[in-house]
């Protein structure tokens, strides 16, 4: 199977019916139907049949379709489960799991999935992604990343893990006063870190303000530069610049291309090591090189689907 591509993972409440079709024309990699903090818990039953219909009735084109579900340790979580796989079927894709604070939370939700799939007789797995958004989840982040081979990203939460740890921030998560640097570097490279120890991809949060178009781009960049795969959109308006930001520049694959050619010449000249435009390319510069071309082909296969 092909890597997943997550540059951008827009939310949607589901119970907005007049947001689905944008949704689903929005370019993102992934649309979510949110049945969690989107949604007002009286709400919350009700959301899934809408869910459904927008899951099996919308042309969603090569977009994958997802769900994000309660937290397991909520009243509606198992319902999420059944009532909308039962639904929608070949329709889904993928489910999110909010509030992910150890393995056995991403266990209950394979084992029910399993159980599901062999029931209906579902030929495709769904798939999995988790939010790490809690002190405890972000302490256990590697072994969440191992917790089951239906996973496929791990997503750093900053909006409850503000509330976890106490943090005195704006509406926007950043800090309320001055701070040197990355508020929240170490959470963010806890996440990274284990999605890589996992071989998962890694997603940076949303960014609120959905009209500073600006802010939301430094932001990618960053979590982009740390190695971050993708960034979730809370507005279709981000998914343009999610998609931009986490491709490949013209000028990267140009560079990825020139260290390949000149590093398989080196070696058919016996060498381990060789320089390009005055710097050294070397197995590193081209394990990098590959992941650039690499990813290039991902969003060309989504072009082409």
């Amino acid at each position: 199977m092909d890597a997943p591509l997550r540059r951008s993972e827009l939310a949607t409440p589901a119970t907005n019916d007049r947001m689905f079709a944008k949704a689903a024309a929005s370019g993102a990699d992934l649309v979510f139907l949110d049945l969690e903090d989107a949604v007002a818990p009286a709400q919350r039953e009700v959301a899934r049949g809408k869910a459904v219909r927008a899951l099996t009735e919308l042309d969603w084109g090569a977009t994958t379709r997802a769900i994000r579900m309660n937290g397991v340790g909520t009243r509606w979580a198992y319902g999420d489960v059944i009532e909308v796989v039962t639904g929608a079927r070949e329709s889904l894709d993928t489910i999110i799991v909010p509030k992910v604070t150890a393995a056995r939370d991403v266990w209950w939700v394979d084992v029910l999935l399993t159980q599901l799939e062999e029931t209906l007789g579902l030929t495709e797995r769904i798939r999995l992604e988790v939010l790490i958004e809690d002190v405890a989840g972000v302490a256990h982040a590697e072994e969440i990343a191992t917790a089951s081979d239906r996973l496929d990203a791990l997503i750093f939460g900053a909006g409850d893990l503000s509330v976890s740890q106490r943090a005195r921030v704006d509406t926007n998560f950043r800090p309320r006063d001055a701070y040197p640097g990355d508020f929240w570097h170490f959470a963010r490279m806890q996440v990274l870190t284990a999605a890589r120890v996992g071989g998962v991809l890694a997603l940076d949060a949303p960014y609120p303000d959905y009209r500073d178009a600006a802010g939301y781009e430094e932001d990618a960049r960053c979590s982009a530069s740390l190695g971050f795969d993708g960034k979730w959109a809370i507005h279709p308006s981000q998914v343009d610049v999610a998609n931009r930001v986490y491709a490949p520049t013209t000028e990267e694959v140009a560079r990825a291309r020139r260290n390949l050619d000149a590093y398989a010449v080196a070696q058919a000249d016996g060498l381990g090591a060789t320089g390009v435009d005055g710097q050294l390319v070397d197995a590193a510069h081209v394990k990098l090189a590959q992941e650039v071309l690499e990813r290039v082909a991902a969003i060309e296969r989504r072009a082409a689907r």
